[in-house]
């Protein structure tokens, strides 16, 4: 009997040995764990990322695992539930296709490496083998970014449930486990995966802050897949095969190119050349525009009062309720408007978690300044986007003191693309950790795990780095 998919992953999983590891993929694991671990600590005070908080000390535990950004220590499962909340609140996460995938499958794995004392370079594994199967799960599926006769065509169900068997493996991987458990958990994971609701969430707005797919929720499922599979329950491993009963339709997908999820696995590590950096609080849609405006303001010096109108050209499948939303009711509403986003924009603000100041957020400045902001779709959006999938074409006009200045991007920064200045570098991304980590963390502790993460693959225990993001630094020197 041929391998089926899920078999193909779990040998996949159980093979991926850091030796083996193409140099650009140790690299990239770095990086995303950087990113991500200054994310989460940059949210504990947010709202999204302190119920998470709340949820995880309500959940109780022996108090194994780190929650990040606090002195708090809660089981592993409430640990992981905590930390993928915290790194996706801001929305300031990487992204790599299907879209998010960093909250859902890294915080299972910290939790597992600390409490296991893993070495680094078995995190650096799970990083790679989760991230490398959600990309291509996501490929095989139906994307937002669709085109069909020259229009977008984006999918009528959507969501990031596929990240649960990249979760549900880097668990099991930290877990040492053999092939046959492997097997088992993947095809739990599949059976019980988070439905794909996020076309709901775009369409009702002010928008649920549960987001696009609750992190904490989906970490929960793959931690139960992992165990429930440890302690004897079977899995189905024929769930990603059955196109017409299996896990293409139940969860919603239209397309299904399943080689593209199985051909040259282990071999070719592809979810590099697309995981991109977000240096903004905000949806990634925003992005290019915000890169355009931030130079426009800041070379002409042009203040917000002086603004007189702000004109944007955006990818065309952002015609929906959660981008166009005016009703700023609560904070996350901020991360998603295209309007008051480049009214806040303008305000010059380093981007960060100030960018979700209250204090800023619903400043007069800002909500005067969203309502001179006026936009549409971009006219070469589908033709730039079918050219490279990094693309995110971006046209904007500030008029100001009497004149238009224009600024135009093809590609935002932070995304790998053919024009390297978009690249974001290992010391853009140390800063963006630094400004995210300043006032929860000691300078000298924030050095410390900068350094600790760059050189990861030499690092004893997992725990050492937790460890350094779990203490209030801020008095433990």
């Amino acid at each position: 009997m041929p391998e089926t998919i899920v078999e193909q992953l779990a040998r996949f999983t159980h093979e991926s040995r850091f030796e083996h590891l193409p140099a650009h993929v140790i690299e990239e694991c770095k990086r995303i764990l950087l990113d991500s671990i200054g994310c989460a600590v940059a949210a504990t005070g947010e709202p999204k990322g302190r119920i998470g908080i709340d949820y995880a000390r309500a959940m109780g535990g022996n108090g194994d695992a780190t929650i990040m950004g606090t002195n708090t220590r809660a089981s592993i499962f409430g640990a992981a539930f905590a930390n993928g909340e915290l790194i996706n609140a801001l929305d300031m996460d990487a992204v790599v296709p299907p879209g998010h995938v960093t909250p859902y499958v890294l915080p299972g794995a910290l939790a597992i490496a600390e409490t296991r004392n893993a070495p680094g370079t078995s995190l650096i594994e799970a990083i790679a083998l989760s991230h490398e199967m959600s990309y291509r799960l996501g490929k095989a599926m139906d994307y937002l970014r669709d085109t069909r006769d020259g229009k977008v065509s984006p999918p009528p169900v959507y969501g990031y449930s596929s990240t649960v068997f990249g979760a549900t493996a880097a668990i099991i991987k930290l877990k040492a486990q053999p092939p046959a458990v492997l097997i088992n958990a993947l095809g739990i994971a599949g059976c019980i995966s988070p439905v794909n609701s996020q076309v709901a969430w775009f369409q009702h707005a002010p928008s649920s802050t549960i987001k696009y797919l609750l992190a904490g929720a989906l970490v929960q499922t793959a931690m139960t897949a992992a165990h429930m599979a440890e302690f004897g329950h079977r899995g189905d491993s024929q769930i990603l095969d059955d196109r017409e009963y299996g896990f293409p339709r139940f969860i919603g997908t239209r397309r299904w190119e399943p080689e593209r999820i199985t051909a040259n696995l282990g071999s070719d590590w592809r979810f590099p050349a697309e995981q991109a950096y977000k240096p903004y609080p905000h949806c990634r849609i925003l992005h290019a525009l915000l890169d355009c405006l931030t130079e426009i303001v800041e070379t002409h010096d042009i203040a917000p009062a002086e603004i007189d109108g702000i004109k944007a050209w955006v990818e065309g499948f952002v015609e929906q309720p959660v981008w166009l939303n005016r009703e700023i009711a609560h904070v996350h509403d901020a991360q998603f408007s295209i309007a008051h986003g480049l009214a806040l924009g303008a305000h010059r603000v380093p981007p960060g978690k100030a960018w979700q100041d209250p204090d800023l957020v619903f400043s007069a400045s800002v909500m005067n300044l969203m309502d001179k902001v006026t936009h549409e779709a971009h006219p070469n959006y589908v033709e730039l986007l079918s050219g490279h999938a990094a693309s995110r074409p971006a046209k904007i006009e500030v008029q100001a003191r009497g004149k238009t200045f224009v600024g135009e991007r093809r590609y935002p920064k932070g995304s790998p693309s053919p024009e390297p200045a978009s690249y974001l570098t290992n010391e853009e991304l140390a800063s963006k950790f630094r400004r995210n980590a300043e006032d929860v963390l000691s300078t000298a502790r924030i050095d410390d795990v900068i350094d600790m993460v760059w050189n990861l693959e030499k690092l004893d225990s997992v725990a050492s780095l937790m460890h350094l993001l779990g203490q209030d630094s801020r008095q433990a020197g």
